[in-house]
């Protein structure tokens, strides 16, 4: 079995480094931005990504971890994630801020369905205040309304979006076994955690619906 505490402590580590890396991601993309609007919209999405680092954070503290240590522990993967999805244009960028913000929220979801009744109220909080890129619909849509033709292009770079993110998800959950432990009772391999990232699927291609994208 376990030890429940300290696999929370890391699990709490692991959200943290992600919320550090979307965040610098964020800021970063937020060169592209054409407009004021477009850059305001961006600093709202920075503010409720901070606004996640600092509640978990403070989990971390609570359970004894180290924040900037856990963020320094897994930047890699993280890291890694954003360089091979850096978006080369601005419509790019929106669907990855719409895909990465669903995907981020999908990921907490399924955790809560598996965490312990002291770490759903966590998960939930960071969930609650999501879907802050629900402008990058209108911004995606109205482009795709413009010129068709850069619909195939963009489905595409959802599509990789998603099989990306599954992949580190994969990578960073491999790093810490007790984690995997706590999330998936029994034999925790990443096999039989396939109906985790199932879940994230489904969701991933409502949201390409969203975008018109499907």
């Amino acid at each position: 079995m376990p030890n429940t505490s300290n696999a929370t402590a890391k699990l709490y580590g692991l959200l943290l480094a992600g919320e550090f890396a979307a965040c610098y991601r964020l800021i970063d993309e937020s060169t592209m931005a054409p407009t004021t609007a477009d850059r305001v919209a961006i600093a709202r999405l920075i503010a409720a990504e901070m606004a996640h680092f600092e509640e978990l954070a403070t989990q971390v503290s609570g359970v004894g971890g180290d924040p900037e240590a856990a963020v320094s522990a897994h930047a890699k993967v993280f890291d890694d994630y954003h360089r091979v999805t850096t978006p080369s244009s601005w419509l790019e960028a929106l669907v990855k801020m719409y895909i990465g913000d669903g995907l981020a929220a999908d990921f907490y979801t399924e955790l809560a369905d598996r965490m312990s009744s002291d770490v759903q109220p966590v998960v939930a909080s960071v969930l609650g205040s999501t879907g802050s890129s629900q402008f990058a619909v209108d911004r995606v849509r109205a482009a795709i309304a413009a010129d068709p033709s850069s619909r195939s292009a963009l489905a595409l770079w959802g599509r990789r979006l998603l099989g990306e993110a599954i992949t580190h998800m994969q990578w960073v959950l491999a790093e810490e076994d007790e984690v995997m432990d706590l999330l998936f009772t029994g034999d925790a391999t990443l096999a039989t955690a396939a109906s985790f990232f199932d879940g994230i699927a489904e969701r991933h291609a409502q949201r390409m619906a969203d975008l018109g994208l499907a």
